[in-house]
Parts: C-alpha cells; structure tokens; sequence
C-alpha cells in the first residue's frame, strides 16, 4: 500500500510474480528480524503488515486491508466506520491561528569567492527519475536525455574559455567531476546547472554538509565550484 499527498491511502496489485530468488521487502524485513532475534515479525503476508499497522497508528485506526481495496479513504479514519477525512482541517484549526514567521536571509554554509566564483545549484530533469535506477531503463527517456550536461550562461561560456558541447571540469572543495558544456541562458550569470540522475558525473559528490537550522534540511541544492575546460580527461 501506500499514501499519496492528498493522504488517500491506496493498495497497489503486484504486476508481476517476483522473479529467481526476489522476496517481497516485508518479507525481507522480517528475517531481518527474526534472525536478530527480535520477536512479534512472524507475518504471512502483506495484509498481516498492513492491519498490524492500522491497529498501532491512531490515524489509520479504521482501516484494515479489506476496506482500502478501492482507494476511498483518506486519513485520519480514527474508528471503524468512519468516512475518512478528505479536507483535513474545517473551521477551526487544531493549534488556533497558523504560525506564520519571517526568517531573515542568511548565506549558505558555503559561499563563492576567489577561487570558486561559480554558484553550482542541482536538481532533477524531467526526462529522469532522481538517480535513473528506473527511467535510466527506458528508452524513451534516454532518448531525451542520454547524459548529463552542465548548464551554463553563454556570457560564462566565452569567461572560463569553454566551448558549448565541450567537455569540462566541475570543482568544489571536495571533488571534481568531467561533465559536458551546454551553453543556455536558462542558467544565470555566475550560477551553473547539473542534476544528480548520472552515476558517471556524481555530483552530489560536489556539494556541501551544511544545513539549515530552521528546517534541519540540508544544503544540498548550492555550493560554491570552478569550471575550467577539461583538457583531455580526469585520468
């Protein structure tokens, strides 16, 4: 099963049976536990799983297998035969008022200068899947984008003396990666554009520990980097 972001609690069918020696991660999980000598993971099946969970989360309560064979419900279903709760808060709001707050900016933990005058900012493609464990398996979405590029405004092109589809060497304080040059004003001036789908150009490798101390969500969209033209490759 599993919970979308409208909390509309849904089952999922299996597509195919598991294939060799593949088990299901419930199963997996509880020989984990079994053979550390943890006790009370004797399930049988995904439903035993699910209706344990319903019986020990006060927001699933009202749910077992049976009745989230349709995907009608959205939690909290607090008992049983309750309707579920499609709009989460009406009228008045469980804390009273919203917590609105104005955070001051602040630098990140790592800023440009001198030697890494380049703001590296990542992310995803629409094309992939994060890290391409699935969508690197499509053919259609390798067709629209077969590897990784690092997105650069024409005026930086022409300042770090890189050529559009060239290669180049991408730097922080960390590591280095080879990428390939592509030249676009949909990257700001002094700010450069990689997303983390390709394992040959790890860029998260690049980027830095600090975090946020509001959120505790870490800084891994910027960090401070060179570009230079690759002369040859990193070998």
């Amino acid at each position: 099963m599993y919970t979308n972001t409208e909390r509309r609690v849904q089952r999922v069918r299996a597509a195919v049976k598991p294939q060799g020696d593949a088990r299901p991660d419930w199963w997996i999980v509880a020989q984990i536990a079994k053979r550390l000598g943890v006790a009370g993971f004797d399930w049988q099946s995904p439903k035993e799983v699910f209706n344990e969970l319903c019986s020990l989360s006060p927001i699933y309560k009202g749910l077992d297998w049976d009745r989230i064979d349709q995907g009608a419900y959205h939690w909290p279903v607090p008992e049983a035969g309750h309707p579920g709760t499609p709009v989460l808060h009406v009228g008045t709001f469980p804390r009273g008022k919203g917590l609105f707050m104005r955070p001051e900016y602040r630098d990140p933990a790592e800023v440009i200068d001198a030697e890494y005058p380049v703001w590296l900012t990542t992310g995803r493609r629409l094309a992939h899947y994060h890290t391409r464990t699935m969508t690197g398996r499509s053919a259609a979405s390798e067709y629209l984008v077969p590897e990784e590029l690092v997105e650069v405004h024409p005026d930086d092109v022409v300042k770090y003396g890189l050529e559009d589809g060239g290669l180049a060497v991408l730097s922080s304080r960390r590591g280095e990666v080879l990428v390939k040059v592509h030249a676009t004003e949909q990257s700001p001036r002094g700010t450069v554009f990689c997303s983390f789908s390709f394992s040959n150009v790890p860029v998260n490798a690049l980027t830095g520990s600090g975090y946020d101390p509001l959120t505790d969500t870490a800084e891994l969209k910027v960090c401070a980097v060179r570009i230079e033209p690759a002369n040859g490759d990193l070998g």
